[in-house]
């Protein structure tokens, strides 16, 4: 957008980086993390989760510096690297991924109010799916406002929510107790947990979900008021936030033993400060969740409609998804968006799916993005592309997209066969739009490449759609 009013500075695009990470998984992650593994997994587990996840913030600043020319988010990355209908992929799929994240937001947010409101239940009530809808509804009408306008109210729920979480890691420092957090501390007295390594496998998908947004400054890299903000945008919302998930989830484990923390319901925070400090804790804890949900939401539905405009402006989605209204805010985007979330939530009513559920499926539909970024950071490295002759940073990016690389093949054998099957039953109907934007500029629909790539995607499907229809795989 041209209009300079619109321009986000480095403070807005930090919030927007954090107010995306800083959702509802942190405030579950005592819970999460111990059901699958114990302190010392947990520990390893995170030390490999900042090594991949840094790298991976270092990919975003790189092609942000390296790629200014590519300002649409991170599906551009994909498309310039490997063409069209996989640049088309990352996007429908960092879509889904974020709106899916939406669902599971107001399910969360409405289960907490559950604290306090029982008609509200675990979320998935009547009574908490029309109050979701009617929440959904004013965040739809307050981002049509226009972008600016909604960043800055996010720059202020993103400084609200941290407070809680600031309290808890003081006050659960104070009552930490090194004997309770090496209590079995390789988790061998428990043969559920499995070996180590098994350990830190069942945290990955869990860790990935906290970072999701960490591109969030990528995505909005044509709206930054300086383009070097992008990526220092990045790097300061990932360091800050992998401090506040390391913190949180290694004090409670020196509060609570693992089985202790394993059996506690989510959000699992609320219940362990109630350990340290009364009942007074479990609610404050609740209002910190109900103040991040609602920033987090607010984020990601920011982010859903410029994801599907961004794409628009480059041809790679529907001329449709292209259109503003009077205050520059990609309306017919955002009405997509917000119409798939009110159907998912529709759908949660007959569903058994669980937060974890669409937590796990909202996860597995952004790893191919990511995977797709890193290999495209290598390839530029490798080829001096945005580089000076003789450049002496090339050497160091191979490296750090190496690396990136790994840790994104790491994740996708960690996600497992079940939910990239599922991803694919997911990916493959976004083929109609794709075909609809080649017909609307009279382009070649697909490549020979292209067309072995789609073919995966559709065999990945079927397999899918079978294993649902005959109870093999579930959600």
């Amino acid at each position: 957008m041209s209009d300079s009013t619109q321009k986000l500075r480095l403070g807005s695009l930090v919030a927007l980086v954090v107010g995306s990470m800083v959702g509802g998984g942190i405030f579950s992650i005592p819970q999460n993390m111990a059901s699958g593994a114990a302190a010392g997994a947990i520990l390893i587990g995170w030390g490999v989760t900042a090594i991949g996840m840094l790298m991976l913030a270092f990919v975003f600043q790189t092609l942000a510096n390296r790629k200014p020319d590519l300002d649409n988010g991170v599906y551009a990355y994909a498309k310039a690297g490997f063409g069209d209908y996989l640049g088309f992929s990352s996007a429908w799929g960092y879509w889904i991924s974020a709106w899916i994240g939406n669902v599971s937001y107001l399910v969360l947010l409405f289960g907490t109010l559950g604290y306090f409101f029982p008609a509200f239940g675990e979320g998935n009530t009547t009574a908490a799916i029309i109050a979701a809808s009617i929440l959904l509804w004013c965040v739809h009408a307050l981002v049509l406002r226009g972008i600016k306008e909604a960043a800055f109210i996010n720059l202020i729920t993103t400084i609200a929510k941290v407070v809680p979480l600031l309290t808890f890691i003081a006050l659960t420092g104070v009552a930490f107790k090194m004997d309770i957090f090496t209590t079995d501390f390789w988790g061998q007295g428990n043969v559920e947990l499995g070996s180590v390594m098994n350990q830190v496998k069942s945290m990955m998908l869990v860790t990935v979900w906290v970072f999701i947004g960490i591109e969030g400054a990528s995505v909005y890299s044509a709206r930054a008021e300086r383009r070097s903000d992008v990526g220092k945008a990045t790097v300061l919302g990932f360091i800050g936030v992998l401090s506040l998930l390391v913190m949180v989830n290694v004090l409670s484990a020196g509060v609570m033993t693992q089985p202790e923390l394993a059996a506690l319901k989510n959000p699992s925070m609320a219940y362990v400060l109630e350990h340290v400090v009364g009942s007074w804790g479990a609610a404050f804890i609740s209002i910190g969740l109900i103040i991040s949900l609602a920033g987090a939401l607010l984020s990601w539905t920011l982010l859903c409609g410029e994801i599907l405009y961004s794409a628009s402006k480059d041809k790679t989605m529907p001329a449709f998804f292209h259109k503003e209204n009077k205050n520059g805010v990609p309306a017919n985007a955002l009405w997509v968006s917000n119409i798939s979330i009110q159907a998912f939530l529709i759908i949660t009513l007959f569903s058994s799916s669980s937060y974890l559920d669409l937590l796990y499926l909202a996860t597995s539909m952004i790893l191919m993005p990511y995977f797709f970024s890193t290999v495209y950071a290598v390839m530029i490295a490798v080829r001096g592309e945005g580089y000076e002759v003789n450049d002496a940073q090339r050497s160091k990016d191979i490296l750090i997209g190496a690396i990136a690389v790994t840790y994104s093949v790491w994740l996708l054998y960690a996600a497992g066969v079940k939910y990239l099957l599922l991803s694919a039953l997911l990916y493959a109907p976004g083929a109609i739009l794709y075909i609809k934007a080649r017909l609307e500029n009279k382009q070649l629909v697909f490549t020979n490449v292209e067309k072995f790539y789609f073919a995966v995607v559709v065999i990945g499907a079927i397999v899918a759609a079978a294993g649902l229809a005959n109870g093999s795989l579930t959600l």
